[in-house]
């Protein structure tokens, strides 16, 4: 039997201890993180999270001792995540929140030849700070809008070079570089997380935030909509229903001339424009002083509500005349000439 050694079983020991004492246990890939941004993530996590780094082998030993021990055979599947340089993040924050600080806590990074991208790179139109040489044909042949003006290379229209996924070449790696366009990212990828039987996955995690709020508020008023429309009574929609109901009853009372303290000032509304509507198709003769003044009071009502022209339409409009003014001297003009 292969003799193991005592410090990997230690490891194993306390990766075990780690991931029993949280609710939350997360897979990170720390490979290719520099030394100095993996410490300033630590300081990050502090309070929040521990990261343990160590061998994936130790990992996937110790997820599967703790499975065994809590009796949690779905934390097992935990370990079918590790990959590239692996380390354990533990928390009692849920997953999601872990997931967007870990995105947000990345920082730009230079490009560098054959690096994956993160999501696509563009190259944005407008001067830069390259002046003429053989970078300009090298831009070209790759198809980036690229020219001289005033002695300095600029790009002519944005110009995607990269979609999310693929690699950085090394031609392509020295263009962004010389752009001083940064499309990689330095931080903690993370792999897997584990909480409450699941196990979340990064496509499962990335949500829109705001995308997520937008279709909570959207359902909350298509179900308060629903609830007022059909009478169901509950804390949120009581007051639209009474509302609601209170003002049908109201203009069934208006529309039948049931006179009530609450009616009878648009019924004699009601009653007044209807009197108006016919005396404006009377003779002025039959007409009293008293409707005639209400009469002139509408029409003022009427004009006073009326658009009223901007000054740049007086313009336009006199300008307009100007012009067929003008159109009609050239005429008369013309058959001047013409009979002259």
């Amino acid at each position: 039997m292969a003799h193991v050694a005592e410090w990997k079983k230690k490891e194993v020991e306390e990766l075990t201890k780690i991931i029993k004492s949280h609710p939350v246990i997360a897979l990170v890939d720390v490979a290719g993180v520099p030394a100095y941004p993996l410490s300033k993530m630590r300081d990050k996590l502090r309070g929040k999270a521990l990261l343990r780094v160590s061998r994936n082998t130790l990992i996937e030993l110790a997820i599967k001792r703790a499975a065994q021990e809590l009796n949690k055979p779905d934390l097992e599947k935990l370990a079918d995540y590790i990959e590239g340089g692996a380390a354990i993040l533990a928390t009692e924050m849920n997953p999601f929140k872990l997931y967007k600080l870990l995105e947000e806590s990345k920082t730009p990074a230079p490009a560098k030849p054959g690096a994956v991208v993160p999501k696509d790179v563009v190259i944005p139109a407008g001067p830069t700070s390259i002046p003429p040489g053989p970078l300009v044909g090298e831009m070209q042949a790759l198809g980036i809008p690229a020219r001289i003006e005033k002695g300095k290379v600029s790009i002519q229209k944005d110009h995607t070079v990269l979609k999310a996924g693929e690699v950085i070449t090394e031609q392509l790696a020295r263009i962004l570089n010389a752009l001083g366009i940064e499309p990689l990212e330095v931080g903690l990828n993370l792999l897997a997380a584990y909480e409450d039987g699941i196990v979340y996955t990064p496509d499962v995690l990335a949500i829109d935030e705001q995308e997520y709020i937008n279709m909570l508020q959207q359902a909350y008023m298509h179900a308060f909509n629903l609830s007022v429309n059909t009478a169901y009574p509950t804390k949120q929609t009581i007051e639209a229903i009474i509302q609601k109901a209170y003002l049908g009853a109201k203009n069934v009372a208006v529309e039948a001339g049931y006179i009530t303290p609450e009616t009878i000032e648009d019924i004699f509304g009601r009653a007044l424009r209807a009197v108006l509507l016919i005396a404006q198709n009377l003779p002025e003769e039959l007409l009293d002083e008293k409707t005639k003044e209400l009469l002139n009071a509408q029409a003022q009502v009427a004009v006073a509500a009326a658009p009223q022209p901007t000054e740049e339409k007086v313009e336009e409009a006199e300008e307009e005349e100007e012009e067929e003014e003008a159109s009609e001297e050239d005429a008369l003009a013309g058959l001047g000439a013409l009979f002259g």
